[in-house]
């Protein structure tokens, strides 16, 4: 028998998992997973709700580790991690993403010279003033198998001297999308949330918004001209908006009473099944979530991002999305420009939904 330890601590990354957990599973009966969940969601609508709908079964470990700065969350997270670590003796740790649970992961299976495996290798923002940077680049350094999803995420990790030829003997693979296989596997069974304001349904349109990055959920003038560009939206296309508030973004909506809208529907996060339904019958997503950009494209919706740079640049490079900043006279011209999007030719860019096997037996293969 085979183990490796799988840390997240993050909704994207209990999405992730649930799809290596499963394949896993079903094929690899000789490796045992433990989970470590490290508490950095701890919200039952950011975390626990995700174990329930996923099928993910409970953390064999809840370091429940939340708030407080990036260095001082990841510096409790190693603390903690690393007795948990040594008892398990893992032949492998298996990280997602590029959260502040990644990083921890990261370094403590470098310390402890553990295997690292990193699941969605090689993306980049080129934006080192983002914490979700600096982890991807440490964490990548950091790893002995390194799943990138697609050519763009192999190039960057090429160019920056990994793989079989560089200093260090690192294996890249091109898996595809690991959210492309959640999305086709759970889409196809997601129904109407319960708990979606009146009025809204496919048949009327929609548009959803999602806002959760601190550089646009901490700063109110940004987040102010966010939520003007909205309402002008919905003046100008009669069309509502469905925002879903992420517990940060709340604080501040409620500091300028920006919740207070009968053409913005502001409620609570859904879970991740709920969310794959309003993506998929939405006319337009706006969004500053890596994830999400993603969802809008495997459901064919044009996407509008409140950034000013994107680590998915296949997104923007194909016409399917576009970068808006916060600014709200920008953001409301993206918005009308991308309802009028022609969908029709837009390729293949994130696999074929067998990301999960295809990860699940390269562990085997490390392991083996």
């Amino acid at each position: 028998m085979r183990k490796i330890v799988t840390i997240a601590g993050a909704r994207p990354q209990f999405i992730k998992a649930a799809m290596v957990s499963r394949a896993l599973q079903d094929h690899y009966p000789r490796i045992t997973e433990v989970f470590v969940h490290t508490g950095q969601h701890s919200d039952f609508l950011m975390s626990g709700i995700f174990f329930d709908q996923l099928g993910l079964k409970e953390p064999s470990h809840h370091l429940s580790i939340s708030g407080g700065s990036n260095s001082a969350q990841v510096a409790r997270m190693m603390a903690a991690l690393e007795p948990v670590v040594r008892t398990e003796n893992p032949d492998a740790i298996l990280v997602y993403g590029d959260t502040n649970s990644t990083l921890a992961g990261a370094l403590i299976a470098s310390q402890l010279t553990i295997p690292l495996i990193h699941v969605e290798a090689g993306m980049r923002s080129f934006n080192r003033r983002m914490p979700e940077e600096i982890n991807r680049v440490i964490t990548d350094q950091l790893s002995t198998l390194l799943f990138a999803p697609t050519n763009t995420a192999v190039r960057n990790l090429v160019r920056e001297g990994m793989g079989n030829d560089g200093p260090v003997k690192q294996n890249i693979i091109r898996t595809g999308d690991i959210m492309y296989d959640a999305a086709l596997h759970f889409g196809a069974s997601a129904s109407r949330p319960d708990s979606l304001p009146s009025g809204i349904n496919a048949a009327s349109g929609y548009i959803l918004c999602t806002v959760h990055r601190p550089v646009n959920a901490d700063d109110p003038e940004r987040l102010r001209s966010i939520v003007a560009a909205l309402h002008a939206l919905c003046e100008n296309t009669g069309l509502s908006v469905v925002f879903p508030v992420h517990p940060r973004t709340r604080l501040q909506l409620s500091a300028t009473q920006d919740e207070n809208s009968t053409h913005i529907r502001f409620c609570e996060p859904f879970g991740y099944t709920d969310m794959l339904w309003l993506e998929q019958h939405a006319s337009l997503i706006i969004t500053d979530s890596g994830g999400v950009q993603k969802e809008a494209y495997f459901f064919r919706k044009p996407c509008v991002i409140l950034r000013n740079e994107t680590e998915w640049t296949e997104l923007t490079d194909s016409g399917a999305a576009v970068l808006s900043g916060s600014d709200d006279n920008e953001l409301l011209s993206a918005c009308e420009k991308m309802l009028t999007l022609n969908k029709s030719d837009w390729p293949q860019l994130f696999g074929d939904g067998n990301t999960a096997h295809l990860i699940a037996s390269s562990i085997d293969q490390l392991l083996a």
